[in-house]
């Protein structure tokens, strides 16, 4: 009995310190568990701002739709809103203005340069024998092919600034100026006055068309023209958050009117006489003057010593 009593109670030690290690391993287990789930969850959440996740993925890769939103756009998704919050949204028009200094160079131009340059905004260029040609697409009015053969022929580039309808509507005009290395830039989705919407409407001006172009052309937009030349120190910085250059004239003329033409020798003279230094040329392509002026005034502004270059 005494040699049963004895190997009954060596039993139950044992078990007694089984249990014991069984628990230590299970508390271990849990504790390692509880933090790689939170160290993971850490890493989980920093990658899902840079990519869809894995179903995301695959869904998207086995889909004949268009690229997402994600997929379009390289350029920054969010807005610091409250600096945009903090920034004066008061109404400004633009125009070149009539004074001038001793080079030619529009003095407002200077000015506005000095104030919202830091917001990559473009009134004049830098001091140096170039000259930037640019035209507004609001609508086709017959004259882009005239102007873009005007173009080929002087090996010119410029900048065409397109907002939806007319890239919707005149598509093999502007893969034209794509093909033929001309830069082709943001006019908006619907030309709105942008200090007049909202932060989220202005950000929806630029990006849906942003994404529209890349998507059906595969080119990325980076110089944007706030519709009417109509800006404030918010929309400026807001369209540099969106990684644009908000991009002006330091001469333009009333070429818009296609009824209120005022005939090709007077636009010649209007337009050559402007001649300046980092001259940077709003024209419209609706106008029938600028059309048939365009090759003329290329050849006197490179007799002048001019350069012709496009904005980047």
């Amino acid at each position: 009995m005494k040699r049963l009593a004895l190997i009954g109670l060596v039993l139950a030690l044992s078990f007694s310190f089984t249990a014991c290690d069984n628990g230590k391993n299970n508390d271990s287990s849990s504790s390692n568990s509880s933090d790689s789930n939170s160290i993971s969850g850490d890493i989980s959440d920093g990658i899902s701002d840079l990519e869809p996740s894995s179903s995301d993925s695959s869904e998207s890769s086995s889909s004949d739709s268009a690229p997402s939103s994600q997929t379009a756009n390289t350029k920054p998704a969010d807005l610091d809103t409250a600096v945009l919050n903090s920034l004066d949204n008061t109404k400004k028009g633009w125009g070149q203005g009539v004074n001038k200094d001793e080079s030619n160079r529009p003095t407002g131009c200077l000015q506005y340069q000095d104030l919202y340059g830091k917001y990559d905004a473009y009134f004049i260029e830098k001091q140096e024998k170039v000259i930037y040609l640019t035209f507004d697409e609001g609508y086709e009015n017959g004259y882009t092919s005239q102007i873009l053969d005007a173009l080929k022929e002087k090996e010119c580039p410029a900048v065409f600034f397109v907002t939806y309808d007319y890239v919707n509507r005149n598509p093999e005009l502007v893969q034209r100026m794509i093909d033929e290395g001309h830069v082709v830039g943001n006019h908006s989705w619907s030309h709105p006055s942008m200090p007049t919407v909202s932060i989220d409407e202005a950000k929806d001006e630029i990006m849906k068309l942003h994404e529209f172009v890349k998507t059906n052309f595969g080119y990325e937009m980076t110089l944007f023209r706030p519709p009417m030349g109509e800006f404030s120190e918010r929309t400026l910085a807001l369209t540099q958050q969106l990684g644009y250059k908000s991009v002006f004239w330091s001469y333009a003329y009333a070429d818009w009117d296609p009824d209120n033409q005022i005939g090709t020798q007077q636009a010649y003279e209007k337009v050559t006489s402007a001649e300046h230094e980092g001259a940077i040329y709003l024209l419209h392509a609706v106008s029938k003057d600028n059309a048939e002026i365009l090759g003329r005034v290329i050849d006197d502004m490179r007799a002048n010593g001019y350069t012709l270059k496009a904005l980047q």
